[in-house]
């Protein structure tokens, strides 16, 4: 879809600072393909998206990102030949920049922290309306996990179970690599706030702290600021 200015019926979205330059390329994976053409439809109304492909499966998505390069990835998580799970890694070897967001019918925990192994930084429940994933493609290309509330939640009840282990000191995983300002800013991570703010608490800039959170990503060997911050619960740097 060629970019062109709003309409009155098709409200301007002004670009996030970390947003691709020009259009948002995204590329739709699912089996179902009623809904697969629904989205395309949807997506195809936003001025600041493009849709640059769709795939039926985990396979042909390989394949499809690989030549079309997205920027996002709506991605089923349970689909034939590959799942969407075992299918974000292999296009992340081809093209390292894509971002996934997980679209899905289950509400299993085990779902949810598979995607955030393998570095999703969404997963939406299918029940979402349907005109609200464009505004989460934005949330994700700009660099921001967005996760169902619903999901959220069982994320802190994960954290709170950590919390009631037995009282006899667990072992946690040992970090020495992390410098003492790299731990700093991975506890306010692990707080869920943004680069703006760990900046302001830690009187350094913006940059600094993108630069800082990008070296423990490559460090901790994690994909997301999700990722980075259950680690961090785990290993003490935070409580739940």
């Amino acid at each position: 879809m060629s970019p062109h200015p709003p309409t009155p019926d098709q409200p301007h979205h002004p670009a996030h600072a970390n947003a691709p330059d020009g259009p948002i390329r995204v590329m739709v994976v699912d089996d179902h393909a009623l809904f697969r053409r629904g989205l395309v439809s949807v997506l195809d109304e936003e001025a600041d998206i493009n849709v640059v492909g769709e795939a039926g499966d985990g396979e042909e998505a390989i394949r499809l990102a690989a030549r079309s390069r997205p920027d996002v990835v709506l991605m089923d998580v349970w689909m034939p030949h590959a799942r969407g799970i075992e299918a974000c890694p292999r296009i992340r070897e081809s093209v390292p920049g894509t971002r996934f967001v997980m679209l899905t019918m289950s509400d299993e925990e085990s779902d949810l922290f598979d995607a955030l192994k393998v570095g999703a930084s969404g997963y939406l429940l299918k029940e979402i309306a349907v005109t609200d994933i464009a505004e989460t493609i934005r949330t994700i290309a700009a660099g921001r996990p967005s996760i169902n509330q619903a999901m959220a939640t069982k994320l802190i009840g994960e954290f709170a179970e950590l919390a009631k282990q037995d009282s006899s000191p667990p072992e946690r995983p040992v970090i020495p690599q992390l410098t003492p300002r790299e731990a700093e800013v991975l506890a306010l991570v692990a707080r869920s706030l943004n680069n703006r703010v760990i900046g302001e608490r830690l009187f350094i800039t913006e940059n600094t702290v993108k630069n800082h959170v990008r070296n423990i990503l490559e460090k901790l060997q994690v994909h997301s600021r999700t990722e980075a911050a259950i680690y961090a619960v785990r290993a003490g740097y935070v409580s739940p």
